[in-house]
């Protein structure tokens, strides 16, 4: 088998998750499932897209969000089973595919455009 042969079987087997399209700059709501001992509770993580990288079922994307005065961010599997849904809250408008220069950025100089209609 080749790699071709096998990233189609993998994207055969894989469930996909209805998603709303967005990309880097969007601000997103991601509600995510947490399991603790039995009990499973969701949690949102909102912020801002900085890339999404990969493709068929091992995409993933790269979310970040400022809280208190410390930038967290989070890599989450696009097609993860324990996304619930995601919300894109605001449009950004973005030259790049990769905003990493978001990081070294704070205050007001961090916002990004948003994009009108």
């Amino acid at each position: 088998m080749n790699t071709r042969e096998i990233m189609n079987f993998v994207d055969t087997i894989v469930p996909r998750n209805e998603l709303p399209e967005f990309k880097a700059g969007d601000t997103i709501t991601v509600h995510y499932k947490i399991r603790e001992g039995d009990k499973e509770r969701i949690q949102q993580f909102q912020g801002v897209v900085l890339q999404r990288a990969g493709s068929g079922s091992t995409e993933t994307f790269t979310i970040r969000k400022v809280s208190g005065s410390i930038g967290v961010e989070r890599i989450i599997p696009v097609h993860s089973p324990f996304i619930s849904k995601i919300e894109v809250n605001k449009r950004g408008v973005v030259r790049r595919a990769r905003i990493f220069y978001l990081r070294k950025i704070k205050g007001k100089k961090a916002r990004i455009k948003e994009k009108k209609y």
